[in-house]
């Protein structure tokens, strides 16, 4: 089956639906075996390398839960019921990609900031960051939530669209199931510096190439909605290397540079400061139509990948 067209009607179907609460969705599947793992596993006192080791296991382990019974079941039915496998290859893929999660998400943050104030604001932003939100000033809900729409453009959408193309289901539920666990033991922190490190490594090597995709993406889509593409281009490589991953930058720097704008300063987790390194140029400060104008490149730049898989599950056809 034609890989492009499956995941552009990935695409359409997340967009229609996204994620409804009342299907169970299999990140939550993951997330549980990964925490049930990391407590079981992740106990102090074992050396450096153990701890590795252990990582590693949880790693592959999960890997293995997140694609393989969906390569299993999509190799016979595609043998036998051949529409219920597209059905579920199109279910599937769509379940990875967060293209209308991410822009609700957005939306959600910009009406509490103005329907119900700051202190609403900060609960509706706490649910999409990691870092402490009670006592986040408005410019710096504001930045939180342009930092994690920017981040979550590459690990939400470009990626697993990316995979699903050349894997479909499966490989597009091994990208996710690698983006869970990094978001979930990946920290560089006492804790999971060790027991983290594969999958945290896992990551970047998976987002290497599709956030590099991500930058020419993001540039057409910037300048579409009449934002500042030379100077995203210009921060892209100036500032994305001062991120602590070697992909999320790229899409930070150059949202910071196409809106203008600076992002990052110091976060706070569990009351400990965190530094992140600047990216852009303080040409002015972050309001709340930043928000909006991210959401928009980031509907362009979906729009943009709808006609990329439309057009590749044409040439593939015709070939």
């Amino acid at each position: 089956m034609n890989l492009f067209f499956i995941t552009f009607l990935a695409l359409v179907l997340d967009r229609i639906i996204g994620d409804p609460h009342w299907i169970p969705h299999p990140v939550i599947i993951l997330g549980k075996y990964i925490a049930w793992f990391e407590k079981r596993w992740n106990t102090p006192g074992h050396s450096r390398q153990m701890q590795r080791i252990k990582g590693i296991l949880l790693t592959l382990s999960t890997l293995l839960i997140a694609s393989v019974p969906f390569a299993c079941l999509l190799f016979l039915l595609y043998h036998y019921i051949f529409w219920l496998a597209v059905a579920i290859n199109v279910f599937v893929i769509a379940t990875t990609i967060a293209w209308k999660g991410l822009e609700d998400a957005g939306w959600g943050v910009l009406h509490r900031l103005q329907k119900e104030g700051l202190d609403s604001a900060r609960n509706e932003v706490a649910k999409i960051v990691g870092r402490d939100t009670e006592n986040l000033s408005e410019v710096e809900v504001l930045r939180a939530t342009v930092e994690t729409l920017a981040e979550n453009i590459v690990d939400a959408i470009v990626s697993p669209v990316f995979y699903a193309c050349i894997g479909g289901a499966p490989l597009a539920m091994l990208y996710r199931a690698t983006n869970t666990l990094d978001s979930m033991v990946g920290y560089k922190n006492e804790r999971y510096q060790e027991f983290g490190w594969a999958s945290a490594r896992f990551d970047d090597f998976l987002n290497f190439i599709p956030a590099r995709f991500t930058a020419v993406l993001l540039w057409i889509a910037i300048g579409l909605t009449g934002n500042n593409a030379r100077q995203a281009w210009k921060i892209m490589f100036r500032d994305a290397r001062k991120h602590p991953s070697p992909n999320s930058g790229i899409a930070e720097s150059m949202v910071a540079g196409g809106l203008d704008v600076q992002l990052g300063g110091v976060n706070y987790y569990g009351g400990v400061p965190s530094h992140r390194a600047l990216l852009g140029n303080p040409t002015r400060s972050l309001e709340s139509k930043d928000i909006v104008r991210v959401i928009r490149i980031i509907q362009v730049t979906c729009l943009i990948l709808l006609m990329l898989t439309a057009l590749g599950g044409v040439l593939i056809w015709r070939l």
